[in-house]
């Protein structure tokens, strides 16, 4: 594992495991066996997640769209996601990760369900890796199930409605403790996020790989790391660099701007994180 900067690691990191099928396709294996080769990539990058020491690890396992696949193929991933976090649970509490799930009960089997929560209540005190699993998740059901909260929260007059902010939607999410998304990573060569964390992947640095999920190893995330590693994060300010110009520029523009427009400068410089290109 490579020696980090431990200020430089991203905090929480957000995974897309795409390629499951196309893996099985190419080798002329059915799909189910794509998804068997998927679990043990699984569990090799939560082991490369506990050695980089990273604080969370959400994973894609089943969105809300998943369900317009083959009854056959959605009751296979019903069953052995059930049965793998059943056996899993032991080395996961072992190794002190704390399991999270994040998604919708409805469609999700009974059995399913109990064994996320079951999940959940076993590790619940563990103070290590936060693995979540995003199991009939989609990011704008996510957000959707915040704004009904909300709503309602409004109609019995507890909120009011010109209180509401980013914060308070943020206290509405499935998991209102989980970080912004720092490094969002997806495999297959596919470059689209697929309705995965929308709101907290919004200032995410992105990373798109060719490998397909079952060929994913923990080289290939510490590998991730090293590009997040490397990136300048800015949140919308400026390079270092670029001060000297932009008071030049300012002061120039200065001499021409009105009373009112020099106040309403002022004010967006002062905004935290405001969009400044």
């Amino acid at each position: 594992m490579p020696n980090w900067d431990r200020e430089k690691l991203p905090r929480h990191v957000a995974v897309v495991m795409d390629g499951n099928g196309r893996w099985a396709n190419q080798r002329g294996l059915p799909r189910t066996e794509g998804h068997k080769a998927g679990i043990d990539a699984l569990v090799e990058v939560v082991d490369g997640a506990l050695e980089a020491d990273l604080e969370w690890l959400s994973t894609y396992a089943f969105s809300t769209e998943n369900w317009k696949r083959s009854t056959g193929e959605v009751f296979f991933l019903m069953k052995s996601g059930r049965d793998v976090m059943r056996d899993w649970i032991g080395k996961l509490n072992e190794n002190n990760v704390r399991v999270r799930w994040a998604g919708r009960p409805g469609r999700l089997w009974k059995s399913v369900v109990d064994q996320l929560k079951e999940a959940e209540r076993v590790t619940a005190g563990n103070t290590g890796l936060n693995l979540t699993m995003c199991v009939n998740y989609g990011g704008r059901a996510e957000l959707v199930d915040a704004m009904r909260s909300i709503a309602k929260d409004v109609a019995a007059g507890r909120v009011n409605p010109d209180k509401i902010d980013e914060e308070l939607i943020a206290r509405n999410l499935y998991i209102p403790e989980m970080p912004d998304v720092d490094l969002f990573l997806r495999t297959s060569g596919e470059l689209r996020t697929s309705n995965f964390l929308m709101w907290e992947s919004a200032y995410a640095e992105y990373v798109f790989v060719d490998e397909l999920w079952p060929d994913f190893t923990k080289e290939h995330l510490f590998s991730a790391i090293d590009q997040y590693a490397g990136r300048d994060r800015r949140y919308g300010g400026a390079l270092e660099g670029a001060v000297e110009v932009a008071t030049v520029e300012r002061d120039s523009a200065a001499n021409e701007a009105t009373p009112t427009e020099l106040e309403a400068t002022a004010a967006i410089t002062l905004v935290p994180g405001s969009e400044q290109n």
